[in-house]
């Protein structure tokens, strides 16, 4: 009698833990206003672009900044769109995509793993982007700061790289057993 109500608490507390993955929906519903915020930026920029052509002939210099803040945060947009629909996918409910003819390429083999990877990847195209942004304007910036933010973007790549190695060595395992 007691191993049978033992049985049945532990299922009601295996079905807790289960569904307290919906406590994430608050999350990556916040994630979608943050992406919001990002098209609003987007179009920000590309108005001053605008502006700034039509009022006077911007330098390439200018035009480059600009234009690679608007890289910036498009790639940042995208970042955002795979930690909301791979998170979603991996850690709270499957979205049911199977077979749509606009579901991502990538999302039908999504794991964590898989999703740190991708999301390392990103981290570093958008570092690149910012490093690239304070190298053309380098007169405006010392040289601690040059030296910073190349440390830490080489910092990311060092990351990025031992993340999909580990992942590797990890889908290697799976695949031998």
């Amino acid at each position: 009698m007691q191993e049978k109500q033992n049985k049945k608490n532990s299922s009601a507390i295996a079905g807790w833990i289960f569904m307290s993955r919906w406590l994430q929906a608050p999350l990556y519903i916040g994630l979608i206003v943050a992406q919001g915020v990002y098209v609003w930026q987007f179009w920000l920029e590309l108005v001053h672009l605008i502006s700034l052509m039509g009022s006077r002939t911007p330098t390439e210099t200018e035009v480059m900044l600009i234009v690679l803040g608007l890289i910036d945060v498009v790639m940042i947009s995208n970042l955002l769109i795979m930690v909301i629909v791979g998170g979603w996918e991996t850690f709270v409910s499957r979205l049911g995509l199977e077979n749509h003819p606009d579901e991502p390429e990538w999302l039908s083999h999504v794991n964590a793993g898989v999703l740190k990877v991708k999301l390392a990847t990103a981290i570093i195209g958008i570092s690149s982007v910012h490093l690239l942004k304070t190298f053309i304007n380098v007169e405006n910036y010392d040289e601690k700061t040059l030296i910073w933010q190349t440390i830490i973007h080489i910092t990311f790549v060092i990351s990025a790289l031992i993340i999909a190695y580990v992942e590797k060595i990890i889908a290697t395992t799976r695949h031998q057993e």
